[in-house]
């Protein structure tokens, strides 16, 4: 059996994290991508570290299932090579500034005009119209701006940054969603669309009780740290061995959790009676909770915890998660092999489908800069004259069957 989107042709026009994150996903999900990077050294990731055998880690990360042509955008050759692969596709992917794709005439307008059915899909940083329209998409200043970040740290820390670009996976995750949403009623319409988000639009999303806290009360949410905002006890605590998550978040649980702890009395302590007494109290509830589990380690506490259904859980740094044994009964880290790199374990996709075994998604390795470019040009109608004739302009470049670990 196929996967979902088997045959739906994707040019994938982005960089970075928000764009690829999104084409990637759409691999996943069995769609044809094709990631078209400008020359003469790609796209900008490819530069940044750390790196493994000189292959970026930010490139391989979110390019997987996705075949790499190179194209010099410099050239009224190339321009219109690009032109061409657009109208040939289903969806094109873009995350340019504001007005680069019109200036590349690669607008909606102008593509719909001569395929009705293309869909453009575009992530900016803070929409396509408005006083913040032109500044560019960079996921903090985006985390900032949302107030994603003043909900984050603690009052001594000040806002704080999430340890992932947030912004820019969730803009993703959005447009994917969007796509899906504008193949689907292509179907009923024979038309297509041009679907937008940004990462202010995803981050703003996020906020939900948060935001809803202001919409509907004028409250202005502080940062609590790791302390959930509104449940008391409810965050992280310190046992004996490090740190561990406690989210005890009915009645019954705080109940029973004092009974856990050996702390009975606390139920009846008037400064901890109610949530609202308890939330006031916090600091010197995390107190005495914190001297009870320091008899035990993480892993103590959260059986003992989940055996008497209160959710619990230790705090884990990466090599904890990549080593846990939860992680690889649901195969979320799988391999495939690289070209430079050889065995490359990657993140899973996290979607699940009865039809399909979750190996199925890692169909290919994130490509070589330009390692598929005549093998693309060619499915795209190309002759090789055409071809060949592009790579002597030095409109396209196409890698060595041995790619050297420097062009990966």
């Amino acid at each position: 059996m196929s996967l979902a989107l088997a045959g739906v042709k994707v040019l994938d026009l982005t960089r970075a994290l928000a764009g690829p994150f999104c084409t990637m996903t759409l691999g996943d999900l069995g769609a044809d991508v094709v990631k078209l990077e400008p020359m003469p050294t790609g796209e900008m990731s490819r530069q940044w570290g750390p790196r493994d055998k000189d292959v970026t880690v930010y490139f391989l990360s979110v390019n997987r299932n996705k075949k790499g042509i190179a194209v010099n955008l410099r050239q009224p050759e190339g321009l219109a090579l690009v032109r061409r692969l657009a109208l040939a596709s289903d969806v094109v992917v873009e995350n340019f500034k504001a007005g680069t794709m019109e200036n590349m005439g690669l607008g909606y307008e102008e593509l719909a005009r001569e395929r009705p059915g293309i869909i453009l899909a575009s992530i900016s940083g803070f929409g396509p119209q408005g006083p913040a329209r032109s500044w560019a998409g960079f996921d903090q200043i985006a985390q900032g701006y949302s107030g994603v970040m003043s909900l984050n740290g603690t009052a001594e820390s000040g806002p704080m940054r999430t340890g992932v670009a947030i912004g820019d996976l969730t803009s993703g995750m959005w447009l994917t969603t969007a796509v899906l949403a504008a193949l689907f009623e292509r179907q009923r319409t024979g038309r297509g669309q041009h679907v937008q988000t940004s990462l202010l639009a995803s981050l703003m999303s996020l906020l939900t009780f948060q935001g809803q806290r202001y919409l509907s009360l004028g409250q202005v949410p502080e940062a609590t740290g790791n302390d959930h905002p509104v449940i008391t006890p409810y965050g992280t605590f310190e046992a004996a061995d490090g740190p561990m998550n406690l989210a005890p978040a009915t009645p019954a649980m705080w109940v029973k959790l004092c009974s856990l702890l050996g702390l009975e009395a606390l139920v009846e302590d008037p400064r901890f009676i109610g949530n609202a007494e308890r939330t006031k109290n916090r600091a010197a509830l995390k107190a005495l909770i914190e001297g009870a589990l320091s008899a035990r380690t993480r892993m103590e506490w959260t059986r003992i915890m989940l055996d008497n259904g209160i959710p619990a859980g230790p705090i884990n740094d990466l090599a904890d998660v990549f080593e846990d044994a939860q992680v690889e009964a649901c195969n979320l880290v799988q391999s495939i092999t690289h070209p430079v790199v050889g065995d490359l374990k990657l993140v899973a996709s996290p979607m699940m489908f009865s039809g399909h075994p979750s190996g199925e998604t890692f169909r290919s390795p994130p490509p070589v800069f330009g390692q598929h470019t005549a093998q693309v040009l060619g499915d795209f109608g190309l002759s090789d004259d055409e071809v060949a004739r592009l790579l002597d302009q030095g409109a396209v470049y196409q890698a060595a069957d041995e790619p050297a670990a420097g062009r990966a």
